[in-house]
């Protein structure tokens, strides 16, 4: 029997992690299904959905745990690879991508909209980087979320595009299914 495992490791940045965290999961004959993995400052951050034999499941945590002392942070977590596509089955996926000059809140607000809804985020990638000509700082977010069938699609976008205007940031948003 197959199980997933869900590895979080946070670190100073160094080359080579990559290669020695996924050494490790091969070592056990497991395989990675999904990742996010990104330098963020001077910090190195893995999200990693791992696949491996029941039988090799307590010895590959143990061995990732060992990097510990070298002074990375990590989690490892057993759970279900089809919970969301079970749990979410009627939900409807939504592209959200948002532009603008940067300023705080802009991701609290557009999490907390979308909370208030019970609109689920189910990826989100932000950036900010300086404009070409001003160097004012300006802010992207692209998320990848789902709404429930009980909710009216006109409704809740063009609330989120009504925050977008007072937040002084563009919102676009499309459908993942093509309606």
């Amino acid at each position: 029997m197959r199980k997933n495992l869900v590895i979080t490791l946070t670190g100073q940045d160094r080359v080579g992690i990559v290669e020695r965290l996924t050494k490790m999961v091969l070592d056990y004959h497991g395989n990675v299904e999904a990742s996010r993995m990104a330098r963020l400052g001077g910090e190195f951050a893995t999200l990693m959905l791992v696949d491996v034999a029941e039988a090799n499941l307590d010895a590959l945590r143990e061995h990732v745990r060992s990097l510990r002392d070298e002074g990375f942070k990590l989690t490892t977590s057993v759970t279900e690879r089809g919970y969301s596509a079970a749990h979410y089955a009627d939900w409807k996926p939504y592209s959200v991508k948002l532009t603008g000059a940067d300023h705080e809140g802009i991701v609290y607000n557009v999490a907390h909209y979308l909370a208030e809804k019970s609109i689920n985020i189910e990826a989100m990638d932000t950036d900010t980087v300086k404009a070409p000509m001003s160097g004012i700082p300006l802010f992207a977010m692209e998320a990848t979320v789902l709404a429930p069938p009980s909710l009216a699609d006109d409704e809740w976008q063009e609330g989120l595009v009504a925050l977008g205007v007072n937040l002084n940031v563009d919102i676009e948003i499309s459908s993942q299914t093509g309606a």
